[in-house]
C-alpha cells in the first residue's frame, strides 16, 4: 500500500510540474489534460501501431542482447583463456560509439527493422557482457567448493552457483540498458522509416503539432514504464530469494 502511495505522489508531482511548465511556455508545451486527451484519441488511429512497432523492435533487441551477452559474459568470468582474448576485443570495441554504424547497417541490410534491431542489440550486448563477466569473476571460490565436493559438474556449478549469484547484477545492468535502448530506439526511428514512436514524434514536430508530439513522448514513456515493470516482475520471480531476505516476498 505504501508503494502505491509513493507512486501516486510521484505522478501528481510530475503532472504538477508539467502543468506549471505548460502555463509558462504556452502552446509549445501543451497541458497534461490536452496531451492525455490527444493520446487517447490517437490510440484509436495509428499511434497504437507505432507503439507496437517500437515495442517489437526494442523487445527483440533486448532479448537478442541478453541471450547472447549474458552466457558469454558468465563464461568469460570463469574461463581465463577465453577471457584473456575476448577482454582485449571488448576493451577495443566497447568505447566506440556504436550509433555511428547506423548508416552502414542501413546500406548493408536495407531499410527494414533488422539494422535498427542489430544496432540496439549491439549497444546493449556490451553492457550485458561486461556486467555478467565482472559478476561471474567476483564469485568467491569458496562458494563453489562445497558443490564441487559433492561431485557437481560444470553445468551444475553454472546452474546452482554462478547464474543465481550473478542475476541481481545482471538485472541492474538490464535496467540501465533499458534507458539506453529507448534513447537509441528513438534515434534509429528518425531515419528512413515511417513506423515507430521516433518517427511519430519527429513527424509531429515538423508539422508543429505539439499535442501529437507530447502524445508521442507519453507513448514512449508508457513503453519504458512497461519494460521496467516487466524487468521488476522477472527479477522478483527469478531472484525470489533476494526479496525474501529483505522481507518483500
Amino acid at each position: 500500500m505504501t508503494r502505491v502511495k509513493y507512486y501516486f505522489y510521484a505522478i501528481i508531482s510530475i503532472v504538477a510540474i508539467w502543468y506549471g511548465l505548460s502555463i509558462m511556455a504556452g502552446p509549445v508545451i501543451p497541458s497534461p489534460y490536452a496531451t492525455i486527451v490527444t493520446f487517447i484519441y490517437l490510440l484509436q488511429d495509428d499511434l497504437l501501431i507505432h507503439m507496437a512497432v517500437s515495442l517489437y523492435r526494442i523487445m527483440t533487441s533486448l532479448s537478442l542482447a541478453f541471450c547472447i551477452g549474458v552466457p558469454l559474459g558468465l563464461t568469460l568470468g570463469q574461463e581465463k583463456k577465453f577471457d584473456d582474448f575476448f577482454s582485449i576485443v571488448i576493451m577495443i570495441l566497447y568505447p566506440i560509439p556504436k550509433i555511428v554504424f547506423l548508416p552502414v547497417l542501413l546500406m548493408l541490410l536495407g531499410l527494414g527493422d533488422l539494422p535498427r534491431i542489430l544496432l540496439i542489440s549491439l549497444i546493449i550486448f556490451f553492457h550485458m557482457v561486461v556486467t555478467a563477466r565482472d559478476a561471474s569473476k567476483n564469485i568467491q571460490q569458496q562458494s563453489m567448493d562445497s558443490i564441487i565436493s559433492l561431485g557437481a559438474g560444470k553445468y551444475d556449478i553454472y546452474r546452482h552457483v554462478i547464474v543465481p549469484a550473478c542475476m541481481p547484477q545482471i538485472f541492474t545492468s538490464l535496467r540501465i540498458s533499458l534507458g539506453t535502448a529507448l534513447s537509441v530506439l528513438f534515434f534509429t526511428e528518425t531515419f528512413a522509416t515511417t513506423r515507430g514512436i521516433g518517427y511519430f514524434i519527429m513527424d509531429a514536430w515538423t508539422r508543429a503539432d505539439y499535442n501529437e508530439l507530447f502524445s508521442g513522448i507519453l507513448a514512449m514513456s508508457v513503453i519504458g514504464l512497461l519494460l521496467f515493470a516487466l524487468t521488476d516482475m522477472l527479477e522478483k520471480t527469478i531472484c525470489r530469494w533476494k526479496y525474501c531476505e529483505t522481507r518483500i516476498c
